[in-house]
């Protein structure tokens, strides 16, 4: 009789449940949908209760025709950066806070008053910003003041599920070091972090690697669940950390590209990895001991949704009469437009933006609009303004060594349209997994496997992951993208003031 793995890849969009046999063979998958409540100037929320019931009736399904008693271990991979106030029974006291929540910009710079910047980096190997946990936590504080005194436990995302399974109120290294209040090199909370937020640090929860089982499923959870209660719970890590697992970086200078609704480009580094210009973050790898340094930007499959939604209808509907995907419809679009756009701009700043600009105030923006631009130019436009803007980010992973190739993995990484811009803007060969959207669950499922005994090590990582093709650039492309991107940088700089007065408008 086989024996079964259950990994759970908890993103911003939906909940993909996959199951695993014990050899390493994907037997299924399902995605459950939820929704982001987008509101204000940079709120971003969801419901913890919606994650739930997703992560509920996923497991259901990917369990259907097997005995549950088979199902040895649970694990997850998360999105990262969330901030979700439980009382002491693990109820939920307000919406999550997300990673694209930028609201907590007066709480990032009182905190970059007290510690500085410099030293927020050296600890934590982040910068300041709203975007994290902790910054997120004390607007609780300074703005629903109720609510903070009600707080037992900040959670992160994937926590708040394990909490419902088990009881227990715990987070990992990976996922701790994404709150802006961890010690990366103690791995441990930092209390001299914590003395500037004027947080308590008994609201911060449990620390354990990624591979500690945390218990197994309470009697209710395994029946909302449909398993037994003999099944034990992995801590799991954060997607980041995850997505270099399931792309094969666990060895020192190995790097990747992430393409989803966000995107970055990482590795995985022995030593706490650091730029002189704080582009980069570091993150703690899900191979304790490990690290990851990472430039993240904010909007990159989701710059991509939004002209679908804006432009497209017309592509939507040729799309559902074809019985194809709309991308599959809009990268044919791409195509009639020659690479450059024919010289028309597209900054990726919807959400705000991370690296490489670690500025909240900025917004999206065609630059170099003209008579003769057609909307297959902006589409383009839009994919090579996200390649433009990684294309940042790899610069400064470049400080500490030459960097001529990367692994591709990411839900949004399927398109070879999108593959061959990305090779060509960036200038590297792009090597793309087999499958691209499984990456961060075959790490969970991997730390799942590890985490009760069945895998020795993470080295059978090698068996999971394959590349499945191989993107070469372009160098007359990259003569035309050389172009763009001085004009790329030039508009940035030139919006800057414009995206201060729009925010005090």
């Amino acid at each position: 009789m086989g024996k079964y793995l259950i990994a759970h890849d908890l993103g911003t969009s939906s909940d993909k449940a996959s199951l695993f046999s014990t050899e390493g063979r994907l037997i299924g998958s399902y995605t459950v949908p939820y929704d982001v409540h987008f509101f204000g100037r940079n709120c971003a929320e969801q419901n913890p209760e919606d994650w739930w019931d997703a992560v509920c009736m996923a497991t259901k399904k990917i369990i259907e025709g097997i005995n549950p008693a088979d199902v040895l271990g649970i694990s997850f991979s998360s999105q990262m950066q969330a901030c979700i106030a439980v009382d002491q029974e693990g109820n939920v006291l307000r919406p999550a806070m997300i990673w694209a929540d930028l609201r907590a910009e007066e709480q990032a710079q009182r905190l970059a008053d007290r510690v500085g910047y410099d030293r927020m980096y050296e600890l934590n190997g982040h910068r300041v910003s709203a975007s994290y946990s902790i910054e997120k936590l004390m607007w609780i504080r300074d703005y629903e003041p109720e609510i903070y005194a009600g707080t037992y436990k900040m959670l992160l995302a994937k926590d708040y599920i394990i909490c419902r399974l088990t009881g227990e109120f715990v987070t990992d290294y990976s996922e701790a070091s994404g709150t802006d209040v961890f010690d990366l090199r103690r791995l441990e909370w930092s209390q001299e972090i914590l003395d500037a937020a004027g947080i308590e640090r008994e609201k911060l929860p449990e620390l354990h690697a990624s591979v500690d089982v945390i218990g197994t499923l309470s009697e209710r959870a395994a029946q909302s669940l449909g398993l037994t209660s003999k099944t034990k719970v992995v801590c799991g890590g954060g997607d980041g950390p995850c997505s270099a697992l399931g792309a094969g970086s666990i060895q020192n200078g190995h790097r990747f590209l992430s393409f989803g609704t966000s995107a970055w480009i990482a590795g995985t580094s022995d030593e706490v990895f650091l730029d002189k210009d704080r582009m980069l973050i570091c993150f703690g790898h899900v191979i304790t001991g490990k690290y990851m340094p990472c430039g993240t930007m904010q909007a990159a499959g989701s710059s991509y949704s939004y002209i679908r939604n804006a432009l497209c209808k017309e592509e939507e509907k040729k799309a559902l009469e074809e019985g194809v995907s709309v991308y599959e419809i809009l990268n044919r679009l791409v195509m009639e437009s020659p690479a450059g756009a024919r010289g028309l701009l597209f900054l990726p700043y919807l959400l705000g933006e991370r690296s490489p600009r670690w500025n909240p105030d900025t917004s999206g923006s065609f630059l170099g609009i003209k008579m003769e631009h057609e909307k297959c130019d902006y589409v383009r436009a839009v994919l090579e303004g996200v390649a433009m803007n990684l294309d940042l980010i790899l610069k400064a992973q470049r400080e500490k060594e030459p960097v001529t190739e990367l692994v591709l993995t990411g839900g949004g990484a399927r398109g070879d349209v999108l593959a061959q811009i990305l090779a060509d803007v960036l200038g590297v060969t792009l090597r793309r997994l087999d499958n691209v959207e499984a990456a961060t669950s075959i790490a969970a499922a991997v730390i799942a496997g590890v985490g009760v005994g069945v895998f020795e090590d993470f080295s059978v990582i090698d068996q999971f992951v394959r590349q499945e093709k191989t993107f070469e650039p372009n160098r007359e492309n990259q003569e035309v993208y050389d172009r763009q991107k001085r004009l790329f940088e030039a508009g940035y700089q030139c919006l800057k003031e414009y995206y201060k007065m729009e925010v005090q408008s």
